[in-house]
């Protein structure tokens, strides 16, 4: 692997590109759950049938986005250069990032048993989850709920377990590369198993509970990282080579949406244009560009707390509004909205002042969180 003193890559702290990414993807998650889920859409849908269609069953995809920014993310925040740092404590960092995402997450947790028992009194719908017992409610805050088989107290929160999996996934690859001396084969071993999720494990629909399953993705974004750096050249390529030959084996949009994904970032990073805004840039820079900054940041929040809104959302104008298109379809421009809004006021007032304790920070970020 090449030095990274001799051939690092300027990397800014905050891309217009990832900014941009995180916006529309975590925008397009909200309106595929809303799609997907509670009677507003179902009444709405005859306005706009492909519209509607296309987010309800293809909106989900949007969720690889995630998936290639965390790993790029996390392994610039955990081994810039490839290499785990010799003073890092891998039990440590995993430890730190479970505090750091399950505290937010206890949050939306109770939002989501509150909205689900609120919006019960309203309608009646499969979208409403059954009030939780305490086994089940022990499961999600431990992050095993999919893997022990409850059923989940709100849309999304098996992303922030995939997370977790995810991240320490790769903590154990960088401790195992660390041991193995100087040179240090991390690189090689998140290949080995990137490769081993895009030709195999990805194309096991039971596997779609665990991390294998989408490290493919994942190893995409973290060989990213290192191929910035200026090095894993070789293990980088070998990457996008086995996602391409996944893709020949059985084509999956959630690939390709990966692999596209891995691809425009590096384009972004290596060409000189505005998409590799810096932090001045999105802060200071045209109206438009820090909307991209705001909608990134909040990211997170919104992800979290979007479908407790949206079920409250759904029962109100079930209960309260006819049952006319126009008037679903505006519900759901409402829902929209509030999720935005709720998004930002818990990124505010929840994440925040979270984020803030000494303990909660690190440099194992997730790719939804505010940078």
């Amino acid at each position: 692997m090449t030095p990274p003193e001799a051939a690092a890559a300027p990397v800014p702290a905050r891309w217009l590109a990832v900014d941009v990414l995180k916006a529309v993807a975590s925008q397009l998650i909200v309106l595929h759950h809303l799609a997907f889920y509670g009677p507003m859409a179902d009444v709405a849908m005859p306005l706009w049938p492909t519209l509607f269609d296309f987010l309800a069953h293809d909106g989900r995809i949007a969720v690889q986005v995630f998936l290639v920014l965390g790993g790029f993310l996390a392994a610039r925040g955990l081994a810039p250069h490839g290499r785990l740092p010799a003073h890092a404590r891998p039990l440590a960092l995993a430890a730190q990032r479970y505090r750091r995402l399950v505290l937010p997450y206890a949050v939306v947790l109770a939002l989501a048993v509150a909205a689900s028992a609120l919006a019960s009194r309203w309608m009646l719908h499969p979208s409403i989850p059954a009030p939780p017992g305490a086994a089940q409610l022990l499961a999600h805050l431990l992050l095993l709920q999919d893997l022990l088989g409850y059923e989940s107290l709100s849309a999304g929160l098996w992303y922030v377990a995939i997370d977790l999996q995810l991240f320490v996934l790769l903590l154990a690859l960088l401790a195992a590369g660390r041991r193995c001396g100087r040179a240090g084969p991390a690189p090689w071993l998140v290949l080995a198993l990137a490769a081993t999720s895009l030709l195999w494990l990805n194309r096991i629909a039971a596997w779609d509970v665990a991390a294998p399953y989408f490290f493919g993705s994942y190893g995409l974004g973290v060989l990213l990282a290192w191929r910035l750096a200026g090095g894993a050249r070789i293990a980088w390529t070998l990457a996008l080579l086995a996602a391409v030959v996944g893709l020949w084996l059985e084509w999956r949009w959630r690939i390709a949406m990966s692999l596209g994904v891995a691809l425009l970032l590096f384009a972004c990073a290596t060409a000189p244009v505005t998409w590799r805004a810096g932090a001045r840039a999105a802060t200071d820079g045209p109206r438009a560009t820090a909307l991209w900054a705001w909608l990134s940041r909040i990211s997170f929040g919104v992800f979290l707390v979007h479908f407790p809104v949206l079920l409250l959302v759904n029962a109100a104008f079930t209960r309260f509004s006819p049952s006319v298109p126009a008037v679903q379809a505006a519900g759901m421009l409402v829902a929209w909205a509030a999720s935005v809004a709720a998004g930002a006021s818990f990124h505010r007032w929840v994440e925040r002042p979270l984020l803030a304790w000494r303990w909660a920070g690190g440099p194992a970020l997730s790719a939804l969180k505010a940078r």
